[in-house]
């Protein structure tokens, strides 16, 4: 089973006369970022919180807000008197020292400043966080089942690109006859040149054929090639662990080298067709392994 790193979760909590609203949600990254947004008052909880969700994520840019929402009633707030009027008072100097008319919504903008007004705190008892936790664990279950139904498709599309990278494979075999021949020819026909060429020399002779001999197996790169996407297909099959994205991104680097190898030393145009399908389906395969758990 594959994990997407990509995730959503949200849950709803009824506490008293309050809704507790958990959201949670995740894109991929190297590393565990997390940022978490909680309402004032909180702040106490949030290194528990990390922790809980440092368990759950693992691995992502991961976001988490909780907002607790009145039912009914408008939220109470809290008003700085002191705050606002050094605001006024010292924006009211400015505007009498630069001699231009003071605006008509001043006191509205003042009010939008940070700390001017806030939301009412109330003390968090255990009960109400032990509430709270439970919507959080509901918003994690979610989140959880979001990343595995993006994994599942994941995981389809992977089998796929395998598939027809092992099948492009088989289609090579049917070109290697003609290929050989050609390569024959051409090394018969640079020994031919090199003999009637007077100061005949035999280091030379000797690497145009290592040159050749390189050239004309395909064999190692074929099986290796096989082996990296049944190393591939087995870790999509290991059910002990779920966090397989790494592990999935270095073998499909091994099989890119492999198939480079191919096309390098192909000498044939419908070989280099077949290597280009390669690449196409692996470079999908690299795209997503980037967003895998």
């Amino acid at each position: 089973m594959l994990l997407s790193m990509t995730g959503y979760g949200r849950s709803t909590q009824k506490i008293g006369e309050q809704t507790v609203v958990v959201e949670i949600k995740s894109l991929n990254s190297k590393y565990l970022d997390l940022k978490v947004r909680l309402p004032q008052g909180f702040s106490e909880k949030e290194m528990e919180l990390r922790q809980l969700l440092t368990a759950s994520v693992k691995r992502g840019k991961a976001d988490i807000a909780i907002d607790i929402q009145e039912d009914g009633v408008a939220q109470t707030m809290t008003f700085n008197r002191d705050l606002f009027m050094a605001y006024y008072q010292e924006l009211s100097q400015i505007h009498q020292d630069l001699n231009v008319s003071q605006p008509t919504d001043l006191m509205q903008a003042i009010m939008r400043i940070p700390d001017v007004t806030a939301p009412s705190t109330t003390d968090i008892d255990d009960d109400k966080w032990n509430s709270i936790k439970k919507a959080i664990q509901e918003a994690l279950t979610n989140f959880k089942q979001f990343r595995k139904s993006e994994g599942d498709v994941t995981e389809t599309d992977f089998r796929l690109r395998v598939k027809n990278i092992r099948e492009l494979l088989t289609q090579i075999a049917p070109h290697e006859a003609p290929r050989l021949q050609r390569l024959r020819d051409r090394f018969t026909q640079h020994l031919i040149e090199l003999r009637q060429k007077k100061g005949f020399d035999e280091n030379r002779l000797e690497q145009e054929i290592l040159f050749y001999i390189e050239k004309l197996d395909l064999t190692e790169e074929k099986v290796r090639l096989e082996q990296h996407c049944e190393y591939f297909i087995q870790q999509l099959d290991d059910t002990k662990t779920n966090t397989k994205g790494k592990k999935l991104n270095f073998i499909s680097q091994e099989m890119g080298r492999e198939i480079n190898t191919l096309g390098s030393k192909a000498n044939s145009a419908d070989i280099q067709r077949i290597v280009v399908q390669m690449k196409d389906e692996l470079e999908k395969i690299k795209e997503q392994t980037s967003n895998i758990l």
